[in-house]
Protein backbone atom coordinates (compact mmCIF):
# COMPACT_ATOMS: atom_id res chain seq x y z
CA UNK A 1 0.00 0.00 0.00
CA UNK A 2 1.67 3.48 -1.09
CA UNK A 3 1.26 6.60 1.11
CA UNK A 4 -1.86 8.10 -0.29
CA UNK A 5 -5.31 8.82 1.34
CA UNK A 6 -7.30 5.52 1.32
CA UNK A 7 -11.21 5.53 0.60
CA UNK A 8 -13.35 5.07 3.35
CA UNK A 9 -16.59 3.58 2.12
CA UNK A 10 -19.40 3.40 4.40
CA UNK A 11 -20.91 0.01 5.23
CA UNK A 12 -24.40 0.48 7.49
CA UNK A 13 -25.31 -3.20 7.42
CA UNK A 14 -21.45 -4.30 8.23
CA UNK A 15 -21.45 -1.59 10.79
CA UNK A 16 -24.80 -2.43 12.96
CA UNK A 17 -24.06 -5.87 12.73
CA UNK A 18 -20.37 -5.33 13.93
CA UNK A 19 -21.62 -3.42 16.77
CA UNK A 20 -24.65 -6.31 17.87
CA UNK A 21 -21.66 -9.01 17.79
CA UNK A 22 -19.21 -6.68 19.94
CA UNK A 23 -21.82 -6.30 22.73
CA UNK A 24 -22.99 -9.56 22.29
CA UNK A 25 -19.62 -11.41 22.46
CA UNK A 26 -18.17 -8.99 24.92
CA UNK A 27 -20.65 -9.38 27.50
CA UNK A 28 -21.07 -13.44 27.52
CA UNK A 29 -16.89 -13.48 27.49
CA UNK A 30 -16.69 -11.03 30.81
CA UNK A 31 -19.43 -13.66 32.30
CA UNK A 32 -17.69 -16.39 31.14
CA UNK A 33 -14.22 -14.80 32.26
CA UNK A 34 -15.27 -14.11 35.93
CA UNK A 35 -12.67 -17.02 37.56
CA UNK A 36 -9.74 -15.89 34.96
CA UNK A 37 -10.13 -12.34 36.15
CA UNK A 38 -10.12 -13.22 39.70
CA UNK A 39 -6.85 -15.30 39.29
CA UNK A 40 -5.32 -12.71 37.53
CA UNK A 41 -6.67 -10.10 40.05
CA UNK A 42 -4.97 -12.19 42.91
CA UNK A 43 -2.33 -13.33 41.01
CA UNK A 44 -1.49 -9.07 40.90
CA UNK A 45 -1.81 -8.38 44.22
CA UNK A 46 0.24 -11.14 45.64
CA UNK A 47 3.08 -9.96 43.02
CA UNK A 48 2.70 -6.30 43.65
CA UNK A 49 0.38 -5.74 47.12
CA UNK A 50 1.18 -1.81 46.47
CA UNK A 51 -0.84 -0.60 43.09
CA UNK A 52 -4.15 -1.50 41.97
CA UNK A 53 -5.56 -4.80 40.34
CA UNK A 54 -6.50 -2.91 36.78
CA UNK A 55 -4.79 0.30 34.70
CA UNK A 56 -6.75 3.32 33.18
CA UNK A 57 -4.60 4.94 30.20
CA UNK A 58 -5.57 7.73 27.85
CA UNK A 59 -5.97 6.29 24.27
CA UNK A 60 -6.84 7.71 20.73
CA UNK A 61 -10.24 6.55 19.19
CA UNK A 62 -11.81 6.92 16.51
CA UNK A 63 -11.65 10.60 14.67
CA UNK A 64 -8.89 11.39 17.22
CA UNK A 65 -11.24 11.19 20.35
CA UNK A 66 -9.55 10.35 23.35
CA UNK A 67 -10.74 7.72 26.18
CA UNK A 68 -10.04 5.79 28.90
CA UNK A 69 -8.64 2.27 28.00
CA UNK A 70 -8.72 0.09 30.86
CA UNK A 71 -6.16 -3.18 31.36
CA UNK A 72 -4.68 -5.05 34.33
CA UNK A 73 -2.01 -4.11 35.64
CA UNK A 74 0.92 -5.54 34.12
CA UNK A 75 3.89 -2.74 35.45
CA UNK A 76 4.64 -1.64 38.77
CA UNK A 77 2.73 1.28 40.25
CA UNK A 78 4.75 4.31 38.78
CA UNK A 79 5.81 2.83 35.62
CA UNK A 80 4.52 5.82 33.69
CA UNK A 81 7.42 7.99 35.71
CA UNK A 82 9.66 5.74 34.50
CA UNK A 83 9.00 6.03 30.93
CA UNK A 84 11.02 9.19 30.34
CA UNK A 85 14.00 7.59 31.50
CA UNK A 86 13.55 4.84 29.05
CA UNK A 87 13.03 6.32 26.09
CA UNK A 88 16.32 6.62 24.40
CA UNK A 89 16.62 2.43 24.64
CA UNK A 90 13.11 2.23 22.29
CA UNK A 91 13.62 -0.78 20.29
CA UNK A 92 10.76 -0.24 18.11
CA UNK A 93 11.33 2.65 15.24
CA UNK A 94 8.60 5.30 14.64
CA UNK A 95 5.79 6.98 16.92
CA UNK A 96 5.39 3.66 19.19
CA UNK A 97 7.62 2.67 22.60
CA UNK A 98 8.36 -0.98 22.81
CA UNK A 99 11.36 -2.46 25.06
CA UNK A 100 11.69 -6.46 25.53
CA UNK A 101 12.97 -6.13 28.58
CA UNK A 102 11.22 -3.35 30.03
CA UNK A 103 12.55 -3.50 33.76
CA UNK A 104 8.47 -1.85 34.76
CA UNK A 105 6.77 -5.18 34.12
CA UNK A 106 6.51 -7.33 36.94
CA UNK A 107 6.61 -11.15 37.22
CA UNK A 108 3.51 -11.48 36.96
CA UNK A 109 3.31 -8.96 34.04
CA UNK A 110 5.60 -10.87 31.97
CA UNK A 111 3.10 -13.84 31.93
CA UNK A 112 -0.40 -12.33 31.29
CA UNK A 113 1.42 -9.56 28.49
CA UNK A 114 2.91 -12.73 26.83
CA UNK A 115 -0.33 -14.11 27.06
CA UNK A 116 -2.40 -11.55 26.20
CA UNK A 117 -4.68 -11.84 29.67
CA UNK A 118 -4.02 -8.25 30.38
CA UNK A 119 -6.18 -6.62 27.34
CA UNK A 120 -9.22 -8.66 28.71
CA UNK A 121 -10.97 -5.79 30.34
CA UNK A 122 -11.08 -4.37 27.09
CA UNK A 123 -14.54 -5.62 26.89
CA UNK A 124 -15.87 -3.09 28.83
CA UNK A 125 -14.53 -1.01 26.57
CA UNK A 126 -16.27 -2.67 24.07
CA UNK A 127 -19.70 -2.30 25.62
CA UNK A 128 -19.01 0.85 26.72
CA UNK A 129 -18.30 1.84 22.54
CA UNK A 130 -14.98 3.18 22.40
CA UNK A 131 -13.55 0.22 21.49
CA UNK A 132 -14.14 -2.56 18.94
CA UNK A 133 -13.34 -6.43 19.68
CA UNK A 134 -11.62 -6.26 16.25
CA UNK A 135 -9.91 -2.58 14.56
CA UNK A 136 -6.02 -0.63 14.94
CA UNK A 137 -4.68 -0.64 18.19
CA UNK A 138 -5.46 2.59 19.94
CA UNK A 139 -2.50 4.72 20.25
CA UNK A 140 -1.19 6.77 22.69
CA UNK A 141 -1.57 10.69 22.62
CA UNK A 142 2.05 10.91 22.50
CA UNK A 143 2.47 8.63 19.54
CA UNK A 144 -0.34 10.62 17.27
CA UNK A 145 1.59 13.62 18.05
CA UNK A 146 4.15 12.14 16.05
CA UNK A 147 2.20 10.66 13.35
CA UNK A 148 2.12 11.73 10.14
CA UNK A 149 -1.23 12.71 8.03
CA UNK A 150 -1.11 9.49 6.39
CA UNK A 151 -0.30 7.59 9.30
CA UNK A 152 -3.62 9.30 11.28
CA UNK A 153 -5.84 7.55 8.60
CA UNK A 154 -5.66 4.78 11.60
CA UNK A 155 -7.93 6.69 13.41
CA UNK A 156 -10.52 6.70 10.53
CA UNK A 157 -12.39 3.44 12.51
CA UNK A 158 -12.96 2.58 16.25
CA UNK A 159 -10.19 0.97 17.78
CA UNK A 160 -9.76 -3.00 18.25
CA UNK A 161 -8.41 -5.16 21.25
CA UNK A 162 -7.01 -7.15 18.48
CA UNK A 163 -6.57 -6.73 14.85
CA UNK A 164 -4.30 -7.56 11.59
CA UNK A 165 -1.20 -6.34 13.63
CA UNK A 166 -1.52 -8.43 16.87
CA UNK A 167 -2.34 -11.88 14.81
CA UNK A 168 1.25 -10.83 12.34
CA UNK A 169 3.43 -10.55 14.58
CA UNK A 170 2.68 -8.32 17.25
CA UNK A 171 5.80 -6.18 18.52
CA UNK A 172 7.88 -8.52 16.28
CA UNK A 173 6.21 -5.57 13.23
CA UNK A 174 7.78 -2.21 12.56
CA UNK A 175 5.44 0.65 13.19
CA UNK A 176 5.16 1.50 9.32
CA UNK A 177 4.22 -2.39 8.93
CA UNK A 178 1.65 -1.95 11.69
CA UNK A 179 0.38 1.40 9.97
CA UNK A 180 -0.07 -0.65 6.20
CA UNK A 181 -1.70 -3.33 7.98
CA UNK A 182 -4.12 -1.47 10.06
CA UNK A 183 -4.93 0.69 6.63
CA UNK A 184 -5.06 -2.69 4.72
CA UNK A 185 -7.99 -3.74 7.78
CA UNK A 186 -9.56 -0.32 7.24
CA UNK A 187 -9.73 -0.89 3.17
CA UNK A 188 -11.37 -4.68 3.46
CA UNK A 189 -12.82 -4.75 6.98
CA UNK A 190 -15.95 -7.12 6.36
CA UNK A 191 -17.48 -9.76 8.90
CA UNK A 192 -16.05 -12.42 7.47
CA UNK A 193 -12.48 -10.59 7.96
CA UNK A 194 -13.38 -9.57 11.53
CA UNK A 195 -13.94 -13.50 12.21
CA UNK A 196 -11.01 -14.55 10.89
CA UNK A 197 -8.94 -12.42 12.71
CA UNK A 198 -10.70 -13.31 15.78
CA UNK A 199 -10.23 -17.02 15.62
CA UNK A 200 -6.35 -16.45 14.62
CA UNK A 201 -6.12 -13.98 17.89
CA UNK A 202 -7.47 -17.23 19.93
CA UNK A 203 -4.57 -19.26 18.35
CA UNK A 204 -1.79 -16.24 19.42
CA UNK A 205 -3.39 -16.10 23.21
CA UNK A 206 -2.64 -20.42 22.74
CA UNK A 207 0.68 -19.26 21.23
CA UNK A 208 2.12 -16.30 21.97
CA UNK A 209 3.60 -14.60 18.65
CA UNK A 210 6.04 -11.89 20.12
CA UNK A 211 4.04 -10.43 22.92
CA UNK A 212 5.83 -9.00 25.43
Amino acid sequence: MTDKKIQLTEKPFYTFFKRLFDILFSMIGLIVLIPLFFIVSVCILIDDPKGPIFYSQTRVGKNGKAFKMYKFRSMVSNADEILEKLRSKNEISGAMFKLKNDPRITKVGRIIRKYSLDELPQLLNVIQGSMSLVGPRPPLLSEVAQYTEFDKQRLLVRPGCTGLWQVGGRNDVSFDEMVRLDLEYITHRSLLLDAQIIFKTVLVMLKPNGAY
